[in-house]
């Protein structure tokens, strides 16, 4: 899909990598930017037009849809870790997680498919993780929700297909934003991430792996569990 002239949907566009996404999109062309945000009056970007939107609220969801008729492209960005784990860390981080990455995204397919279709099909780009495919110590809710983001993704490559709408499943591991700011680890430039899934959608891409770690993980799938997850012994493995 060419992203010149389109019309672009982008959430958590205040910052970090959504806020790349929307600079990147107006680089390249599109002709309307929407930046979605709970408090739109943060963002600064020039040249795009602020949409007041929380994903987890079907009625906040309802009014952008109703508000962006013209979208071609959803950038589904918006999302939360809480670094909680599901069997010790806080229950209710861990719904929060999951109403918000996967349960948020899901709200926007949903209202912004039939705009998707009227418009000639487009395109929509979920933000995913390499956590999709294997959890880690004091972030299992957060691996949770964005493994069901992924099965979600694919689920909708398949419902869309009929309108023409190509879905494409971003994967990423560290990224240098707010939301990564405590943690100490290689982290890729968010403006990277931008570009290798605007690239995506330009090329067709169902998937992009957007780091060398990402690309390292997904080629790991077939292999055993004890060599997915070597912090685990053997016996750990087998037990019961």
């Amino acid at each position: 899909m060419n992203l010149h002239g389109s019309t672009a949907l982008v959430t958590g566009a205040n910052r970090g990598i959504g806020r790349h996404f929307a600079r990147q999109l107006l680089e390249r062309g599109a002709t309307k930017v929407y930046a979605a945000a709970r408090n739109p009056e943060q963002i600064d970007l020039p040249g795009v037009e602020p949409i007041r939107l929380d994903i987890t609220d079907p009625d906040s969801v309802a009014a952008a849809a109703k508000a962006a008729p013209d979208v071609t492209v959803l950038i589904n960005n918006a999302g939360i870790a809480t670094f909680q784990n599901l069997v010790t860390g806080d229950a209710d981080a861990a719904r929060t997680e999951m109403e918000t990455n996967f349960f948020g995204t899901l709200n926007m397919v949903r209202a912004f498919a039939p705009a998707l279709a009227a418009n000639g099909g487009g395109a929509i780009l979920n933000i995913l993780s390499v956590l999709s495919w294997r959890s880690v110590n004091l972030a299992t809710a957060y691996a949770a929700s964005k493994a069901a983001s992924w099965s979600l993704t694919n689920g909708a490559r398949l419902e869309l297909a009929a309108q023409g709408t190509q879905v494409t499943g971003l994967h990423v591991s560290g990224v240098d934003t707010d939301m990564l700011a405590a943690v100490e680890a290689d982290k890729s430039d968010p403006a990277d991430v931008a570009r290798a899934g605007l690239d995506g959608i330009e090329a067709g891409a169902l998937e992009v792996l957007a780091d060398q770690a990402a690309i390292d993980l997904k080629a790991t799938l077939n292999a055993d569990l004890r060599d997915l997850y070597p912090e685990l012994t053997a016996n750990q493995l087998t037990a019961g």
